[in-house]
């Protein structure tokens, strides 16, 4: 399981790199600067709206699909042939309510409009989702990986072409932005469709509500934790938006900052979708999964340590360099904001886990303390402090959320602990602080001081071997 754990990382990871990246960075950036930081603040307040309510129209179908369908790969053909059915009623109900909602809080005109278009785009980002699921159930990672990036390479292209492409004398509007984005989701879910039908050889859709009631009580706590995480995790930006006088500029302050906290967790996700099968078939195996776990840890927190710890330390000359308007108030968030980048990947390894064991019940008690801790730290500090308030309350939030999870973890799993790896750990986490702090004295050329620095983290988490080369090779070479 490991070595196929790495071989398709490898894979989905170089996809992705070669795309997110690019997209977050490249192409979402310009969008923000032509469009100015009030113009994207308004959309992704909006847009974060629609993401907090498309739980509605999942209701943990997917994830309970993907730990099921791995565990009992021939239930694959029965069950999409009634979950999609299922999923088209969902889909009808979250549209109806996000617009009611969206009026009921205040949105108007414009706002309206555009959360339609954004409450179709979930419609087609869910439907992906839970295809992708049956794809990654099944172990076809490859396929799986493929997918993964293909509504981004439309969007990229379509977005390159409405940007650079001289097509127009119009300024760039937010609606070509959004147009863009359901043209890629719509494209992506329908190619995904193709594919299940393929490999579950699916030859018709069946109207079974019996079998629709028994999937919901099976999948409802899955929907109450992802419901309770998305809350604690995105909720801020709507709260900013909807209780400042100048929302709109600070949820663009936000937004800017929160961007490479996103396409850092991109990438993170990644794990999370490989990890929540191979898990499931582990635990009804009756496999340890604690090796799984600590290559996890090495792959994952590692990197997302010396993420965070760069980006806090060259904070002004990474927004200053994104972006044209607002940098100076956008730093002093991100330096905030990409620490929950390190708790968000530990959910990633060790909720993920939880998930795959069924102990839905703590992490949904767990979510609950999160999700009221967040809003009442976001009631406080957003007045006072706006945006910067705001990411604290996320970093507080976040932080808590996972060290609890990696204790419950190893009260469940009763793991050995292991004192050199935790050691090794904090002696890391001081070693790349000096690094960092050091290196800004190198040269008058901030980049060059910035490489160093990455590189010199990477080479130590080598050195005191958090990361082993020959442990990895060794799982490739030999284990079956």
């Amino acid at each position: 399981m490991r070595r196929k754990f790495i071989t398709n990382l490898a894979l989905v990871l170089v996809l992705n790199l070669l795309t997110k990246p690019f997209w977050v960075l490249v192409v979402d950036r310009s969008v923000q600067n032509a469009v100015g930081t009030e113009g994207f603040g308004n959309y992704y307040a909006l847009f974060t709206f629609s993401f907090i309510l498309n739980i509605l129209l999942d209701l943990g179908i997917t994830n309970y699909n993907n730990i099921n369908i791995a565990k009992h790969h021939f239930l694959a053909n029965k069950h999409v042939s009634s979950i999609i059915v299922l999923r088209m009623l969902l889909a009808v109900v979250f549209i109806i309510i996000c617009l009611l909602v969206g009026m009921v809080i205040g949105y108007r005109g414009f706002q309206i409009k555009w959360l339609l278009f954004l409450a179709i785009n979930q419609v087609f980002i869910a439907t992906t989702a839970y295809l992708r699921s049956n794809i990654a159930g099944l172990h076809h990672f490859k396929t799986d990986s493929m997918i993964s990036v293909l509504d981004r390479l439309i969007m990229i292209a379509i977005c390159g072409i409405l940007l650079w492409g001289n097509i127009t004398h119009e300024q760039f509007k937010i609606e070509w932005y959004l147009y863009a984005q359901t043209a890629g989701y719509a494209l992506t879910s329908f190619i995904a469709l193709i594919i299940v039908i393929d490999r579950i050889k699916l030859k018709k859709l069946l109207w079974r509500p019996v079998f629709f009631i028994m999937i919901l009580k099976q999948s409802y706590p899955y929907a109450v934790l992802a419901l309770l995480m998305t809350f604690y995790t995105y909720i801020g930006t709507v709260m900013i938006e909807r209780l400042l006088p100048d929302g709109g500029i600070q949820a663009g302050i936000y937004a800017s900052a929160n961007r490479l906290l996103d396409a850092s967790n991109m990438i993170a996700l990644l794990f999370s979708g490989l990890l929540m099968p191979i898990f499931a078939r582990m635990i009804k195996l009756r496999q340890n999964v604690e090796e799984m776990v600590k290559l996890a840890v090495s792959l994952l927190i590692i990197p997302a340590l010396i993420v965070a710890f760069g980006s806090f330390f060259y904070r002004e000359e990474l927004m200053s360099l994104l972006y044209k308007n607002n940098a100076g108030e956008s730093a002093d968030v991100f330096g905030i904001l990409m620490f929950c980048f390190v708790a968000m990947s530990s959910t990633y390894i060790f909720g993920t886990l939880l998930t795959a064991n069924g102990n839905l019940k703590q992490l949904n008690i767990m979510a609950s303390i999160g999700m009221v801790i967040n809003i009442s730290l976001n009631l406080f500090l957003i007045p006072r402090f706006k945006a910067t308030g705001c990411a604290s309350a996320s970093l507080i939030t976040q932080l808590l959320t996972g060290i609890t999870q990696v204790i419950m973890v190893q009260v469940l799993f009763k793991f050995r602990m292991n004192y050199k790896f935790l050691l090794s750990l904090l002696v890391f986490i001081g070693g790349i602080s000096l690094i960092y702090w050091s290196s800004r004295f190198l040269s008058p050329n901030w980049k060059v001081c910035f490489g160093i620095a990455v590189a010199s983290a990477f080479g130590f988490a080598f050195l005191i071997r958090l990361i082993s080369i020959r442990n990895i090779k060794h799982i490739l070479l030999n284990e079956k």
